[in-house]
């Protein structure tokens, strides 16, 4: 698959993922296999439900946000291509 980034998602923005036990970069994304960007998915999602947290880290709620609906766009045109194939 290129990596077709668009430019803004080039600026400086990460997470830092417990489940990969990393931080990942907003462009990382599309060099992420399936399984990774599933947890991802997972954790940021989680993120983005607990509502104390939104409170407590308003930033880490909103950059969760981006990651989580990037990564699902991310996935979804790889599930496309594959249906394509």
């Amino acid at each position: 698959m290129p990596l077709d980034i668009p430019p803004q998602e080039l600026n400086p923005k990460w997470f830092k993922s417990h489940l990969l036990d990393r931080s990942v970069e907003l462009q990382e994304l599309y060099e992420l296999s399936q399984a990774e960007l599933d947890l991802l998915m997972a954790e940021t999602a989680e993120l983005r439900t607990d509502l104390v947290n939104r409170d407590r880290n308003h930033g880490k709620w909103c950059t969760a946000g981006y990651f989580l609906e990037l990564a699902k766009i991310i996935s979804e045109r790889r599930n496309k291509q594959l249906d394509c194939q």
